[in-house]
């Protein structure tokens, strides 16, 4: 069983660019691709547009292969393929989509049978393609170092960014105390509600951090930022507690070996590549009932924030250079 099928369009990238003035997308015309057994085709009606997309464009990300179909994140509707599956509304991500094998920045998605995952039904096609990278990544960042218990304090370290925002949900859905670090002052204006803010740029971050978890220390850091936050974070955490990491901007730091084992800390690094899609939309599907049920919110992508695949170039450029604003293509 198939629903009817057209030509539509998809972006390719043929090369790696040096930087983001030669960045050179193309959009290909895309016939609707022949499946094989176990796999399914998925008409893209959402499309998150992360960093990494566009990182992998530039060569940053090794395991890249050309030419290929970029874009992680998706939000569709499954057209062919396994017949239980036809016509129901999927969303998804993947290390692999977009990176080892063509991916959502098209019309058409192929993906195994196995990655699919039916979307919230309350979210919109564009609030579900939104939500990807940045929720997978923080939710595995807690998967890995215990997920936030009630009772416990969790600090996320640039809180103003995508995972930092997925991350500051995801702790105060568990009941945690949620300390959001951030440079900007101000109460904390996402959904989630008490969660006390630091701000980087005025106040001794280690230090409140401690005045705010009654001298304890956080349980858990979630350091979506690295090298900057690393000695402070460092100091707030309690006996026995993780940090988990992400990125950075430095990668030497100074490491306080004997700070550390008599801490009793321990380390995380998270990188969402490494997960491929089937890996990645299980992630997702753990987290479904919570955006079903209001306890987690997608991101707000405002009607200024969904462009068609012509613009490409543009977003491309607009996401690499930091934007604030959740992007997604409706191709």
């Amino acid at each position: 069983m198939s629903i009817q099928k057209e030509d539509l369009r998809a972006v390719r990238v043929n090369a790696k660019a040096a930087s983001a003035d030669e960045l050179a997308p193309t959009l290909e015309k895309q016939t609707p691709p022949t499946l094989q057994k176990g796999e399914a085709l998925v008409r893209v009606r959402s499309a998150g547009v992360n960093p990494s997309d566009v990182k992998a464009a530039l060569g940053i990300m090794p395991q890249a292969v050309f030419p290929r179909t970029p874009g992680r994140d998706f939000a569709g509707v499954v057209v062919d393929g396994p017949s239980a599956w036809i016509g129901k509304e999927v969303w998804g991500s993947g290390g692999d989509v977009g990176i080892t094998r063509d991916g959502s920045h098209a019309g058409w998605l192929v993906l195994p049978e196995a990655a699919l995952r039916e979307k919230p039904k309350n979210l919109s096609f564009e609030e579900a393609g939104s939500v990807g990278v940045p929720f997978i990544t923080a939710y595995e960042g807690f998967r890995r170092s215990g997920m936030p218990q009630r009772g416990q304090t969790v600090a996320v370290m640039g809180a103003n960014g995508k995972v930092g925002q997925a991350a500051v949900q995801l702790a105060a859905q568990a009941g945690a105390h949620v300390i959001a670090v951030r440079r900007g002052g101000g109460a904390w204006d996402g959904p989630s509600k008490g969660v006390h803010t630091i701000d980087a740029k005025t106040e001794d971050v280690a230090a409140r951090m401690r005045e705010l978890s009654d001298g304890k220390g956080a349980h858990l850091v979630f350091n979506t930022v690295g090298s900057p936050y690393f000695e402070a974070a460092n100091k707030a955490m309690a006996k026995g507690a993780t940090q988990i990491f992400i990125s950075t901007i430095e990668r030497p730091v100074p490491f306080d070996i004997f700070t550390f084992y008599r801490g009793m800390h321990t380390y995380v690094g998270i990188d969402t590549l490494a997960l491929n899609c089937i890996e990645t939309n299980e992630r997702m599907e753990a987290m479904r009932a919570g955006f079903e049920a209001g306890t987690l919110q997608p991101f707000v992508v405002s009607p200024d924030a969904v462009f068609s695949l012509d613009q490409v170039l543009a977003v491309y450029k607009e996401v690499l250079s930091g934007a604030s604003r959740r992007v997604v293509f409706n191709p």
